[in-house]
């Protein structure tokens, strides 16, 4: 093993970025960033506690389920989910996040960083209704640092190629959350009802 202590032996085995890369940070969103924004139906959130414990929580909705308020503040909503609340409990200890954009089909991605602030009702929430719902509470983001990702990632990734997508060789989630929970008391007829496609559905909103 040979671990990698310091800054300057990183960027001595990384290199130098290409100055297009060095340079390509902002803190205000371009009229075509709000459009890959309005475009993207799922993103993840960052965040980390006052420790450095890091979470990622992938949030998703309809395309532009993100609410651009200027072009240097977005918010993002939370709908019902398994109230552990991770991230957000972060957020109250440490406001610091980055929000990754995925638009299915596209290889480059949008980053933006930031920080955070919970907010459990504003003006804007009329904005954010889906199916007649309310967002629950959103994460305000002061926008600090914007740029795109390039598609290296996701081209090695295959992402987005189902023919070269593997045959799914892993048991069900309810199998999953059997086998790996081991104080999970309901039966694996039970589970796979709870978690079924049909369920979930239901339980979106």
């Amino acid at each position: 093993m040979s671990e990698i202590t310091s800054a300057a032996e990183l960027r001595e085995l990384l290199g130098e970025p290409a100055p297009r890369a060095a340079t390509k940070e902002r803190t205000r969103l371009h009229p075509l960033d709000r459009e890959w924004i309005a475009t993207a139906p799922f993103a993840v959130l960052a965040t980390s506690d006052a420790d450095g414990r890091c979470d990622a929580s992938p949030k998703g909705d309809p395309a532009g389920f993100v609410h651009v308020i200027d072009d240097q503040t977005l918010a993002v909503p939370e709908r019902p989910g398994n109230r552990r609340g991770d991230g957000y409990f972060n957020i109250l200890s440490n406001p610091h996040v980055g929000v990754l954009f995925l638009i299915p089909g596209r290889n480059e991605t949008l980053r933006i960083n930031g920080r955070a602030r919970l907010l459990r009702d504003a003006p804007y929430f009329d904005d954010m209704v889906v199916k007649g719902h309310r967002p629950i509470l959103a994460i305000e983001v002061a926008i600090e640092q914007i740029f795109y990702h390039c598609a290296k990632a996701l081209l090695r990734s295959d992402l987005w190629r189902p023919e070269r997508w593997p045959e799914d060789p892993l048991p069900s989630h309810a199998v999953l959350v059997k086998q790996v929970q081991r104080n999970t008391t309901e039966s694996l007829e039970e589970l796979r009802d709870y978690y079924s496609p049909e369920n979930y559905r239901r339980m979106l909103y």
